[in-house]
């Protein structure tokens, strides 16, 4: 089975200083994985070159069988679900969410002159209802809530029936409600076996949904732990990649973490 995402020894140059790298990591089909790391640690660089937005300055990065480089990534980016501030930012501030969600169909932001059938309508509304936003398909997406946006955003991603989906940081912002609301959300999506392979990137343990099954930990551009979640998301290795003295404890499936003695 070909691996969704080959990183073979990854670095990303900026102005002569290495950001990130160098870095090997591969992702199979059906895998769940969570990117953690402090500011800084190259996150948002990782998630950009599993994007297809940018390109590796070394080594060899392969997204869905195609090399980066060799490939074009305009016919490669309609096969990644990609949720950001910056997909956010771009949305028209008068566009509906069934909208917003629909025009994903397209690789495009903002309606125009393109044209959808039943099918696009139906899977929308599908996506809308499973992500409990469905009655909110006529709202003018920038009159939402945060937690409301996010749940769009998702349902976005999904609407072209992506072979990855990619997740910065989706609780962002969030109040307590909202983000528990979101994770349940991200929960059955991760026991779903027919959703794809899926890439959450965040700063917080709390914030990782139920049925994660891998991770990779960074810090300052380089790969701390990468592998199962169990094994890779301890005490010892969540300590190294923040450089801070920290316990991380499993509760039914959820993870939480604090500063030793506080």
């Amino acid at each position: 089975m070909s691996l969704v995402l080959d990183f073979k020894d990854v670095s990303v140059i900026r102005e002569g200083k290495t950001i990130l790298g160098p870095v090997s990591w591969s992702v199979s089909p059906g895998e769940r994985w969570v990117v953690l790391g402090p500011n800084g640690a190259g996150k948002s660089t990782l998630f950009s070159l599993a994007g297809s937005l940018i390109h590796p300055s070394k080594g060899e990065l392969s997204i869905l069988g195609s090399r980066m480089g060799a490939t074009d990534v305009f016919e490669l980016r309609p096969r990644i679900g990609i949720t950001s501030s910056a997909i956010e930012e771009l949305i028209p501030s008068e566009e509906n969410v069934m909208d917003v969600v629909m025009t994903s169909a397209y690789a495009v932001v903002g309606r125009w002159q393109e044209s959808y059938d039943l099918w696009d309508e139906s899977r929308a509304m599908s996506l809308l209802t499973i992500l409990g936003i469905r009655d909110l398909k006529e709202r003018i997406f920038s009159t939402l809530s945060e937690g409301e946006k996010k749940r769009t955003l998702i349902a976005r991603a999904l609407m072209p029936n992506p072979e990855i989906l990619l997740l910065d940081e989706p609780a962002a912002g969030l109040d307590l409600a909202g983000r528990e609301d979101l994770l349940e959300r991200l929960d059955a999506l991760a026991a779903d076996p027919t959703s794809p392979a899926t890439i959450i990137v965040t700063h917080h343990v709390e914030e990782i949904p139920i049925g994660t099954t891998h991770c990779l930990l960074l810090r300052q551009g380089v790969a701390v732990a990468q592998g199962e979640l169990k094994n890779v998301l301890t005490s010892g290795n969540l300590s190294e990649a923040f450089d801070l003295t920290v316990h991380v404890q499993e509760d039914g499936g959820r993870y939480f973490a604090r500063a030793q003695g506080r």
